[in-house]
Order: C-alpha cells, then sequence, then structure tokens
C-alpha cells in the first residue's frame, strides 16, 4: 500500500511533522504511524465522518455573510510536554503583564509618568476609554487569547494578543468531541490531555470576579444576538456552563444595578461575560444608537454592583502599536525578559522609521493597529504594487495606524487536501482564563490553518480552517498504529470498529 506522505513536499518553513522528509518528529511518531497506510479511500470516508458530526451540531461561522461549517482538517496539530510547558509559561507572563498595564492605564498611569510607553500613545488609542476610569475591577483580563507562531529556525513567536473578546475556544471543544468520535483508539494511544475543563473553569473565574458583597453570583453571556458570526460560541458556552443567555433587551438597569428581565420577574445580575463590543455596550457612553447593550451597564459596573468581563477599555491593551512595547511592560512590571518573543516590529511614528518602510514596503508585513480578523494585512512581498502605492499613501497619512514587522514563514503541518496531505501554513490561539490568584490555559488551543497553498492569513474569517491540538504528557509519545486506523481502505457499507472510548461518548 502507497504511503499517504510519499507525495508530502516540505516548503521552506519549518514543518510542525516532519524532520526531513519521511521522518517525523518524536511527538508526531504515533500520528505518523497510525496515518501511514491508509489508503485514500479511508482519508476521506474520515474526513466525511469528521464533517458529518460538526454540520449535525450546528458548528458554523460566518463567511462573507454566509453560515458555513466550520472546517476542521482530519490531521491534528500535536505539541509535547516541554513545548506546551514553555507556551504556557510564556503566556501567563504574558497576561500578567497586560493585566499590570491595564490597571495602570486605567489607575495611576505610572508607566507614562516613567516614560516607558509615551503619552500619546495613549491618547491616540481609540480603545482607551475615560468612562472605565473608576470603574473597580480586581481582574481586567479574565479571558485572553494570544496568537503564536513558530518561524523558520524552530523557535516560537508571540504574532498578536487579544484581551476584549477573544473568540474561537468553542472550536476547540467542538473540535475535540468531533476527533475524538473519528479517530478514538488513537486517543486512547496518545494520551492526549483533555479540554473539557474549559467550561468550570471559566464559569469559576467569573463567578469569584463577582462584587465582593456576592455570595451566590448570577452569571449570564451578553451576545449581540444570532446574526452575529461567534454566536455559536456565545450559545454553547452559556449552555455549558449552565447560565443564562442574553441579548442587551434582556437586561434593564435601575438604581445602578442590573437585572434580567424573565417571565417570573426582573432577576438581579452580578457578572456579565460580555461578547459584545465597547462601542455597543452602554448607549449613555457610547454609541447612543447602539441596542446590543445596555444603557446603565456602566454606572452600575462603577458603582460596585455588577463586573463586566472581559473589563471596558481592555482594548488599549491589544492594540498593535502598544504590542511592540509589551517586552518593555513586562521588564517593568515583572522584572522579566519574554520567554518567547515578539515578531520583528517597527513602529512607524518616528519618521526616520517610516521613510524606511516606506522604501522597504515590498519586503515588510503592514498591519493597521486596530485591526481584527486579518483584515487590513498586506503582505508586501505577495503585493501588487497598486496595492502597495495605496498602502504607502495609508501609512505616510496615518503612521500612528500602523505597524511594519519582517515577515515570518508560519510552520506548515500536513493538511488534508482532497485525499492526500499537503503543508499548510498554521498558527496557535492559547486560551488563557484569570481569576486573579492564577492564570490556567487550557490545554492546547486552537490551531488555526490557512487553506490556500501558500497563504499566510488562517483567520476564518478569511477563509482558513482549523486542527485540533494535541498536548502529549510527559514522556516518550508511544509508536504504533492504532488499532482501529491500521488495515485496507474501507468499502463503500464500511462502518469503523468502536472502542470503549466511541462507545462511551454515545452515551
Amino acid at each position: 500500500m502507497a504511503d499517504i506522505f510519499d507525495s508530502y513536499a516540505l516548503a521552506d518553513a519549518w514543518d510542525e511533522m516532519f524532520e526531513r522528509p519521511g521522518v517525523p518528529r518524536p511527538a508526531y511518531q504515533g500520528l505518523f504511524a497510525a496515518l501511514q497506510p491508509l489508503g485514500a479511500d479511508e482519508l476521506r470516508y474520515r474526513a466525511d465522518q469528521l464533517a458529518r458530526v460538526f454540520t449535525d451540531r450546528g458548528v458554523t461561522f460566518d463567511y462573507a455573510g454566509e453560515e458555513r461549517p466550520f472546517p476542521l482538517d482530519l490531521i491534528p496539530r500535536v505539541l509535547d510536554a516541554a513545548e506546551w510547558d514553555l507556551i504556557a509559561r510564556a503566556v501567563r507572563q504574558r497576561v500578567r503583564t497586560l493585566e499590570a498595564f491595564l490597571d495602570d492605564v486605567y489607575g495611576t498611569r505610572q508607566v507614562f509618568h516613567d516614560g516607558v510607553v509615551p503619552w500619546r500613545l495613549l491618547h491616540s488609542s481609540p480603545h482607551f476609554h475615560r468612562a472605565a476610569d473608576g470603574i473597580p475591577a480586581r481582574v481586567r483580563v479574565h479571558i485572553a487569547g494570544i496568537d503564536i507562531i513558530r518561524d523558520e529556525n524552530g523557535d516560537f513567536r508571540v504574532l498578536e494578543d487579544n484581551v476584549r473578546t477573544p473568540s474561537g475556544v468553542s472550536y476547540v471543544l467542538e473540535n475535540r468531541l468531533a476527533m475524538s468520535r473519528t479517530l478514538p483508539a488513537l486517543f486512547a494511544e496518545q494520551r492526549v490531555r483533555p479540554v473539557d475543563e474549559y467550561p468550570g473553569r471559566l464559569l469559576a473565574a467569573l463567578r469569584k470576579a463577582a462584587p465582593d458583597h456576592v455570595t451566590d453570583p448570577t452569571v449570564v453571556v451578553l451576545t449581540p444576538g444570532v446574526y452575529n458570526a461567534a454566536y455559536f460560541e456565545h450559545a454553547l458556552l452559556a449552555r455549558l456552563m449552565g447560565v443564562e443567555l442574553v441579548e442587551g433587551r434582556d437586561l434593564v438597569c435601575e438604581n445602578n444595578r442590573v437585572y434580567m428581565v424573565t417571565t417570573h420577574g426582573k432577576r438581579p445580575v452580578h457578572v456579565i461575560y460580555r461578547r459584545v463590543d465597547d462601542e455597543y455596550l452602554d448607549p449613555l457612553h457610547f454609541r447612543w444608537d447602539s441596542t446590543l447593550g445596555c444603557p446603565g451597564l456602566l454606572n452600575s459596573a462603577r458603582s460596585g454592583n455588577v463586573t463586566i468581563a472581559n473589563a471596558v477599555g481592555n482594548g488599549v491593551a491589544d492594540d498593535k502599536l502598544v504590542y511592540t512595547y509589551v517586552p518593555d511592560l513586562m521588564k517593568y512590571y515583572l522584572g522579566e525578559e519574554p520567554l518567547i518573543a515578539n515578531v520583528e516590529s517597527y513602529r512607524l511614528e518616528d519618521p526616520d522609521t517610516l521613510e524606511w518602510a516606506l522604501g522597504n514596503l515590498g519586503a515588510l508585513v503592514l498591519k493597521p493597529v486596530d485591526g481584527a480578523g486579518g483584515k487590513g494585512i498586506v503582505i508586501g512581498p505577495r503585493a501588487p504594487e497598486e496595492t502597495l502605492a495605496s498602502l504607502a499613501e495609508a501609512v505616510r497619512s496615518d503612521p500612528r495606524g500602523w505597524v511594519a514587522q519582517r515577515p515570518v514563514a508560519l510552520s506548515t503541518s500536513p493538511s488534508l487536501i482532497g485525499d492526500r496531505p499537503r503543508p499548510r501554513h498554521i498558527d496557535l490561539r492559547p486560551f488563557a482564563v484569570n481569576d486573579g490568584d492564577d492564570v490556567w490555559l487550557l490545554p492546547g488551543g486552537l490551531t488555526r490553518v490557512a487553506l490556500p497553498e501558500g497563504e499566510l492569513v488562517v483567520n476564518s474569517s478569511q477563509g482558513g480552517g482549523s486542527k485540533d491540538t494535541w498536548v502529549l504528557p510527559d514522556g516518550p509519545a508511544r509508536p504504533g498504529p492504532a488499532p482501529a486506523l491500521a488495515g485496507a481502505a474501507p468499502p463503500a457499507h464500511w462502518e469503523p470498529s468502536r472502542s470503549a472510548a466511541w462507545d462511551a461518548e454515545q452515551q
């Protein structure tokens, strides 16, 4: 039988699975041995089975105004225990730094007085909200998603910080469920670390964030509604935590207290896990025409009667210009060097740096500082001349609005394209839950994959997909094929053998 990896051509980037052609890295040996003998028919069968699980469970996202099943690749991304330990420690370090920075921004602002970060950065940030001043907050970054890549040398790099309303964790949970149903024996063989602890950890952190005088807090998830691209995630998390999913019209503020309107009357609300952007959260302080939030939320929070998670105004910390200062902030607040470095970045407010960047746009990556979802990014080496000309005008007119970075060839991972594995670029978004005493990380996180050949933008909003992320325990990986995966391609009527793990999942 032909090896499915026979035609797998390594790219110029670091490949996650292979050290060299046909030789898997130690963490991938068990997975490689299980997948290597499979035929095209069985791969297609497994991939179709995976897609059916997602379709049956309604796992979707909004792409160009159309609701689509979220693409999940059959071949997982694997991290060994040492790699995960480094990532986890680095993300905790990052979250503690951003937490301290935000506490300072909406407190004494000593970091600006000391000249670590210039005042102009704060005053020019569209996400710095004076309305958030005076709102008590033991924790401001309750949930964080820190985007990490691996460069050409195999070193991890932090690509981006997300501390407003980071999304994607629902796909981590659903990816694992679908993969465990599709490849049950392989999970038992590899001893993959579970991810199902996340909803409980999140709920515990949210309850702990309740105002001091509340002993049995009511937590709600605030969603913009069914037309939001991440509504599936909002509904899933509310269900898994056992709390109410509400829209702005379900809430009312009276005497600086928040209530949920129910068929049995008004019920006090103490913690709001909001998935509504700041600008739409409270029409008394932000957009007057917003119907997605509730008038009076910020006054209630300032009075200490409700906690909003993540805190209002957090966007100042994940501004891509602030990103360039995070290593300095880490030294200032923690006295530590970054465990994982940033991508090499350039601030364009300096006139000399601006002129240098304008002369080298074709060799740089330019990002709008307040962009999200991969929108607005221009990859210079791949951009046509007319795009670079328009970019030059935009950057020259608003240097504060852009950051330049050295291009990085994101690592590749085998991804099933048709019936054969092909190298595709990936990144990783680990999710952290911060309860004020501990920063806990969901083992693995969301691996996003750029499906078109050569594409570097992995966001689902730009047509990307995802992979299940397997974190292995300490000790060597177990080589050898999983019993349910070995053998010839299945006939048309074939059903996979069911392990105890499969049977337990069905109950």
